[in-house]
């Protein structure tokens, strides 16, 4: 089985900044299509929380951790996305008690993105999935799509022409 985080065995203080958080979306395995989601917090190396079996407590990673639950699991990021959480304690006092519980996956109502969904609203967040699927859920808006076309176009313009970029 391959490394899917820690479980919270002890009550712990972490100066956690749910002010900067993402919601992370990689690649699902065998037959999931939809990928699964995964909450980061902090700047830096911060943290990852999500739900990874169908019961048992909600799992946290180190920065490092991250990357090995990736290589391990055979996974890659698909996306990040950032999102606001007006009170980060509220939120931080939600997701301390979802680590110190057991979690059920119920496929679609209780999932990975739920448990995401559940943190940053405790927080006044308004950021919610459209779709269960963490690869839809995370998708651009049209516009992001046609701004991050235009970074790449200019990129590669400035790039093909040997222009140094500042």
């Amino acid at each position: 089985m391959s490394y899917s985080g820690e479980t919270m065995s002890q009550c712990r203080w972490w100066d956690l900044d749910l002010s900067k958080a993402s919601v992370v979306a990689v690649s699902g395995d065998g037959p999931n299509v939809c990928g699964h989601l995964l909450l980061f917090v902090g700047s830096g190396g911060g943290f990852y929380f999500h739900v990874a079996e169908f019961h048992g407590q909600p799992r946290y990673m180190t920065q490092d951790g991250y990357l090995r639950y990736l290589r391990e699991a055979g996974k890659s990021e698909i996306r990040r996305v950032p999102v606001s959480i007006p009170n980060p304690n509220a939120a931080r006092s939600e997701l301390e008690r979802l680590l110190s519980e057991n979690w059920t996956w119920l496929v679609v109502p209780n999932n990975c993105v739920s448990f995401v969904e559940e943190v940053i609203a405790a927080g006044g967040g308004t950021w919610a999935s459209t779709s269960n699927c963490p690869a839809a859920a995370t998708a651009p808006t049209m516009s992001q799509r046609v701004g991050e076309f235009m970074m790449r176009l200019e990129n590669d313009i400035y790039r093909l022409y040997g222009v140094p970029r500042f």
